[in-house]
């Protein structure tokens, strides 16, 4: 399928916005049928006002969909614990307050872990 820059109006501030070819493909890819409503710019102003979630996936032209949300729907930071990696004895972030009674790794060790399994 071709696609070619189209020239929309932003239904909050009634300017004119190009969706692109490249914006319309990622929709095409993505199975969204809607064009944009709204501008880059009233897009962003939206997000800013919503406190960075729109209740889902919002598009961001710079970055795509979803981009910049920590997760998404409003979710707080996850509070991140300090440890000694089971295996190197680095120290080691993890989401979960570690327990003594079971190993806990760092980013790499886990991944070398994981893989025998």
């Amino acid at each position: 399928m071709s696609f070619a820059d189209k020239s929309l109006l932003c239904r909050e501030c009634g300017r004119q916005f190009t969706f692109t070819a490249g914006e319309q493909e990622f929709f095409s890819q993505k199975g969204f049928t809607n064009e944009p409503g709204r501008c880059p710019e009233c897009r962003s102003a939206r997000k800013a006002r919503m406190g960075g979630s729109s209740g889902g996936m919002a598009y961001d032209s710079d970055r795509g969909y979803g981009a910049g949300y920590g997760g998404g729907y409003g979710r707080q930071q996850r509070e991140m614990f300090s440890t000694i990696c089971s295996e190197c004895g680095q120290t080691a972030m993890v989401p979960f307050q570690p327990r003594s009674d079971k190993p806990v790794y760092c980013s790499s060790c886990f991944e070398r872990v994981r893989s025998y399994r």
